[in-house]
């Protein structure tokens, strides 16, 4: 297997998965860099940036690209559809120098990153040398010391699986399937086939877990010439575990639909893991921030800041799991997203809808759901205070977006900052 020793390397894209394999490979390769935005780069590497005219005029046996760089319409879209063949990324130089150590893959639509911090969690307890990398932000290729029993577990994107050209892991998990970056992908079934990318590119010795209600993939199973061992998960099992579980934070369907996939996972491994061991951790497992976070549970109010919702499918489960819903939502809504509430739901919400696509979430929930609409979500949070103050009953305020941030803010964890920020200074905490 590849080793890429004496190898001429592009990187196109410096951000923290471009710097990673730069670091990593710099030793014993040639590299040149190309980037959009040379500015943000520090002046140590200003001397490996290469223009538009030397890039054209280069050739080189590899061409790492940022995950987040859509080839199709990029500034050198012509010269990476020409070397095609040539894109890799920062999966394929991890897996090509590791190949012998145990990789356990997780993707999915919805709650990538809170299956592998749980996963993680539990391993780390029952004292494993256990790696947390990939899409839930520290690069595969910045872990040090890394010996023949340490095990990764890497949360991995649709667009790091798609430039993906050599990796394969051990264990893959698609957690769940729904409409999401249609943008890069165009359609649903173009998404599926990329997220199950990691399931095609297991041998016979691999394990695959899946939903058992994932009918897309079950499909595509069929049509493997050459099977990994798949696992149905049924998200009501494992009663003997969840009845035991006091922490709040997986009374909702989507925590502990992760959990279950958790819990199944451990279940395969030939490391054998205590069920003590796996209750210790999950009750007292706080969560990610700004993934379904419960930032106040008061006798009157439950507060949940859920930032990471970027679509329909990722609030719709928070929604079904609690009494008394205020709901705040808002921003860039995500391309071909449908809201799939049942009816019966309805009466139970009343939401508050800001940001750049106010009207058009307003026009999707109107006959559905009591809406008002705002400007911005400082304005739809002291409209909220102001109604709260009239309900004397238990209420759930749930800030799940179910859109994209970038209208107002940075990212997903600036707006959920702003949020908690915003509850303190409304005392709303």
């Amino acid at each position: 297997m590849l080793l890429f020793k004496k190898k001429k390397f592009l990187i196109y894209g410096f951000g923290l998965s471009g710097k990673s394999c730069f670091n990593f490979l710099n030793k014993n390769n040639y590299i040149d860099i190309y980037d959009d935005n040379t500015k943000l780069i520090s002046k140590k590497f200003k001397k490996y940036i290469i223009s538009r005219k030397i890039l054209n005029q280069s050739k080189y046996d590899y061409i790492i690209i940022s995950p987040g760089i859509n080839i199709n319409n990029c500034s050198i879209n012509q010269f990476l559809k020409k070397n095609k063949s040539k894109i890799i990324n920062e999966l394929d130089v991890f897996y090509c120098n590791y190949l012998n150590n145990f990789k356990i893959t997780i993707t999915g639509t919805n709650g990538k990153s809170t299956t592998a911090k749980l996963l993680y969690d539990i391993m780390k307890k029952a004292r494993r040398d256990v790696r947390l990398v990939g899409n839930i932000g520290y690069p595969i290729l910045n872990e040090k010391n890394i010996k023949t029993n340490t095990i990764f577990i890497i949360e991995a994107s649709s667009y790091q699986i798609d430039y993906s050209k050599y990796f394969k892991t051990d264990y893959a998990i698609i957690l769940n399937l729904s409409p999401d970056h249609l943008e890069r992908h165009t359609t649903f079934l173009n998404y599926a086939k990329v997220k199950f990318k990691l399931i095609k590119n297991q041998n016979k010795n691999g394990y695959a877990f899946i939903n058992k209600n994932e009918q897309i993939l079950i499909n595509m199973i069929k049509k493997l010439k050459t099977q990994p061992k798949i696992f149905k998960v049924n998200i009501n099992a494992n009663k003997n575990i969840v009845n035991k579980i006091k922490n709040n934070y997986f009374k909702n369907y989507n925590n502990l639909s992760n959990l279950t996939f958790a819990i199944e996972v451990l279940s395969k491994l030939k490391i054998k893991i205590k069920t003590s061991t796996i209750l210790q951790v999950v009750n007292s497992f706080k969560g990610l921030k700004y993934r379904q976070e419960i930032i106040s549970d008061k006798k009157d109010i439950l507060i949940i800041n859920d930032s990471k919702s970027t679509s329909f499918s990722s609030s719709i489960n928070l929604l079904k799991s609690y009494r008394n819903i205020y709901w705040i939502l808002g921003g860039t809504i995500k391309l071909g997203d449908k809201f799939k509430l049942e009816k019966k739901y309805f009466p139970n919400i009343k939401s508050y809808i800001y940001g750049k696509d106010k009207l058009i979430f307003s026009k999707i929930l109107k006959s559905k759901i009591k809406s008002k609409y705002f400007l911005n979500l400082k304005k739809a949070l002291l409209a909220l205070k102001s109604d709260i103050r009239k309900d004397n009953n238990k209420k759930t305020i749930i800030f799940s977006p179910a859109a994209a941030s970038f209208d107002q803010f940075k990212n997903f964890e600036h707006r959920g900052k702003y949020f908690n920020l915003l509850t303190k200074k409304l005392n709303l905490i």
